[in-house]
């Protein structure tokens, strides 16, 4: 199993990115998936998730309104879209998956990790 995570860069304040988690060895709509970041100095932080039954969605109010979470079946890719980025959004951003079910997520016990994109966001 593996996960690339991609489209990670260098963003304005107010600016918008997307993020791809592309899945191989894995169908992604059989999975729960979940986005996280890492500061530096800081806790990895679950930011959102989308689960596998019903694409039910879940985000961290620290980006909730700004970020969406949406899965390409076809393209067994799960996205990131990121608008109205704000400097302290700057980290690294992974993508995490589970076969497992949980009551809630996204967790940082899941059992598959992408490597992780930079996003850097200027003031």
């Amino acid at each position: 199993v593996q996960l690339q995570a991609s489209g990670g860069g260098l963003v304005q304040a107010g600016g918008s990115l997307r993020l791809s988690c592309a899945a191989s060895g894995l169908t992604l709509d059989t999975v729960d998936i979940g986005w996280f970041r890492q500061a530096p100095g800081k806790e990895r932080e679950g930011l959102s998730c989308i689960r596998r039954n019903d694409g039910s969605t879940y985000y961290a109010n620290a980006v909730k309104g700004r970020f969406t979470i949406s899965r390409d079946n076809a393209k067994n890719t799960v996205y990131l879209q990121m608008n109205s980025l704000k400097p302290e959004d700057t980290a690294v951003y992974y993508c995490a998956a589970d076969v497992r079910r949980w009551e809630y997520c996204p967790r940082q016990n899941y059992a598959h990790w992408g490597q992780g994109t930079q996003v850097t966001v200027s003031s």
